[in-house]
């Protein structure tokens, strides 16, 4: 699981655990946002708090929430006005029904949500694209393994020659909706970072995109969106 929330300890990990547990206990009954992740989609949808007990705090869940918390093994519940403080949540999962619709959550935290932050839908890929980065007079050749309008995640086999801030242009191949051929796409972008100690690294870019390929990268992210989420409809637990 990408990390897309910043933990946050106001007091110590405990303390903070039974304020949050003593502000469930009067909301009892009450609808209270979630937010997972599948493969980089937001799943939210409200649940209601059936009881909060022994430290831990039972929910009624929407299907596809559950079973995301069962693979993320957490679950971020989105700040509430009947809180008495401000911050988003995070809740271990303790246990989790996904015919019967039942979460219980423990050992809650205080959270910072990072991707409430993103520009565009991120995606990820199941089978990778296969990219090639123009720097200078070489071709450098990426593997996408997350997708974007604003940009990419990528595998590369080198970083010597992608330095932070450096321009390139780079073409991207995505498969037609068919599925029996390929577009080539160029785009303008910027490297923001690569990551990691050894081979393959992790190379992340910022598109400039022009109108036309903008339109072919955003109905390749709107097919793969529709993919992920039939996935997730018949994904069996």
């Amino acid at each position: 699981m990408f990390q897309y929330f910043d933990k946050i300890v106001k007091g110590t990990v405990r303390e903070d655990s039974l304020v949050i547990l003593q502000n469930l206990k009067g909301m009892v009954g009450m609808r209270i946002s979630f937010l997972n992740y599948f493969k980089e989609i937001p799943v939210s949808y409200d649940a209601r708090l059936v009881d909060v007990d022994n430290e831990m705090a039972e929910f009624e869940v929407h299907e596809y929430q559950a079973k995301v918390i069962a693979m993320e093994h957490k679950a971020l519940i989105r700040s509430h006005e009947g809180f008495s403080f401000r911050e988003d949540m995070v809740g271990e999962a303790f246990y989790v029904n996904v015919a019967r619709k039942k979460v219980v959550l423990c050992n809650f935290g205080y959270a910072k949500i990072r991707s409430d932050m993103r520009r565009f839908v991120r995606v990820m890929l199941d089978r990778p694209l296969d990219a090639e980065m123009i720097v200078e007079e070489d071709i450098l050749k990426g593997s996408v393994k997350t997708l974007s309008l604003g940009g990419a995640s990528m595998h590369v086999v080198s970083k010597e020659q992608l330095p932070g801030g450096l321009d390139i242009y780079m073409f991207l191949k995505l498969p037609d909706i068919s599925g029996g051929s390929f577009h080539e796409v160029g785009v303008t972008a910027t490297v923001i970072k690569v990551t990691g100690d050894d081979a393959p690294y992790t190379c992340i870019v910022e598109f400039h995109p022009e109108k036309h390929s903008q339109q072919r990268i955003s109905c390749y992210i709107n097919q793969r969106q529709v993919e992920i989420i039939k996935e997730l409809k018949e994904l069996v637990m």
